[in-house]
């Protein structure tokens, strides 16, 4: 695949209704791929049965490889990967010094080749620093000509063209990544299709776009920004037996102390949430709108999609102070409301925070 994924074109946005997104909707990862195929919603309510099959070609997946790619990578990423078998899944991230998130990745590994996929812009800087930090480790980093294609709402056979199927655990629906040579996808989205073969819909990157919203999955592009900490997405933190995108007991990588701080010392200021909007509004804000609350900036929205549920959604980094007020707005006009389930709970106070508040009792 083209680095540059402006040229990208996928031969699905041939098939019958098929729309790209515009205006704001290609805010978020779109460019290449059909938005939908002439009915969005419907598109969205088949996740519920029979499944969908929608076209994430657009991604890119880096390959890396090597006797001591496990090793190199377990050094540079959030994720624990020096001991991880084939067909190990997950997710990962690569941080600055500070602990801000840079890229996040979708990982799998099969044949001893660990399997990263991104957008495509995000790629393109992802193997600039994999490479510049290659230093004496015998890896090889590449990018492949592999396309992802995600099921939501089944788990058909793999299809025999696949060279991995990622079963992942998110907060959304049953989901399945299949990844197949670029060259194939029609054939293979035939087949999901088929009768015999899954008897899928073929849905555009709307649906998976709502159904990530409510799952609150953001686009680092879309809906971070460059303060973004991983402790703002709080599911990204591994715990209870889910791997996340962080892993908390390992040895060190880069922003690994802003990680352990914050995890020890107490929570971040704020953290991302879902979004209900007033559908009256004559527009929906855009992607990087302000949110305020009586005139006082708490947060800054991101993705923003029509749901078949719940209509126009929105993921959006909120100060945790804010996040049960009953006056925010977003673009200075638009009343939204934080849904209560998106609200992180209390998690009491962190082993670090306890330290510290029985050092000060010994001190009074």
């Amino acid at each position: 695949m083209d680095s540059d994924n402006s040229t990208y074109r996928s031969m699905l946005l041939d098939r019958p209704g098929a729309q790209p997104a515009l205006g704001p909707d290609a805010a978020a990862d779109t460019a290449g791929v059909a938005w939908h195929y002439g009915a969005p919603l419907v598109e969205q309510r088949a996740v519920e049965g029979p499944g969908v099959v929608i076209d994430r070609s657009h991604r890119a997946v880096v390959s890396v490889g090597g006797p001591d790619a496990a090793d190199y990578l377990n050094k540079l990423l959030s994720q624990k990967l020096d001991d991880v078998v084939d067909g190990y899944s997950a997710a990962a991230l690569d941080l600055d010094a500070q602990g801000r998130i840079l890229h996040h990745a979708d990982l799998t590994v099969t044949g001893g080749v660990f399997h990263l996929d991104l957008p495509a812009t995000s790629a393109v800087t992802l193997v600039d620093y994999l490479e510049r930090m290659k230093f004496w480790s015998e890896v090889e980093i590449g990018m492949t000509d592999l396309a992802v294609l995600t099921v939501l709402g089944a788990a058909p056979p793999a299809p025999p063209q696949a060279v991995y199927v990622r079963d992942v655990d998110w907060r959304g629906p049953l989901r399945r990544d299949v990844a197949v040579p670029r060259a194939l996808i029609g054939e293979v989205v035939d087949g999901l299709c088929a009768p015999d073969g899954g008897g899928l819909r073929l849905a555009g990157l709307m649906a998976w776009t709502a159904e990530r919203v409510r799952a609150l999955e953001p686009e680092v592009a879309a809906d971070l920004d460059p303060r973004a900490i991983p402790h703002e997405i709080p599911h990204w933190i591994g715990a209870d037996g889910r791997a996340g995108a962080v892993h908390l007991v390992k040895g060190c990588y880069r922003g690994q102390e802003t990680v352990s701080r914050v995890h020890n010392l107490g929570r971040s200021p704020r953290s991302l949430v879902l979004l209900h909007l007033d559908g009256s509004a004559p527009e929906l804000p855009e992607p990087g709108s302000v949110v305020t609350d009586r005139g006082r900036t708490v947060g800054r929205l991101g993705t923003v999609v029509h749901d078949c549920d719940y209509g126009p959604i929105a993921l959006a980094l909120v100060k945790r102070s804010a996040q049960r007020s009953s006056g925010l707005t977003v673009g200075g006009d638009v009343a939204v409301s934080v849904d209560p389930d998106s609200i992180e709970g209390d998690r009491g106070i962190q082993p670090g925070r306890a330290a510290i508040n029985r050092l000060k009792g010994l001190k009074d």
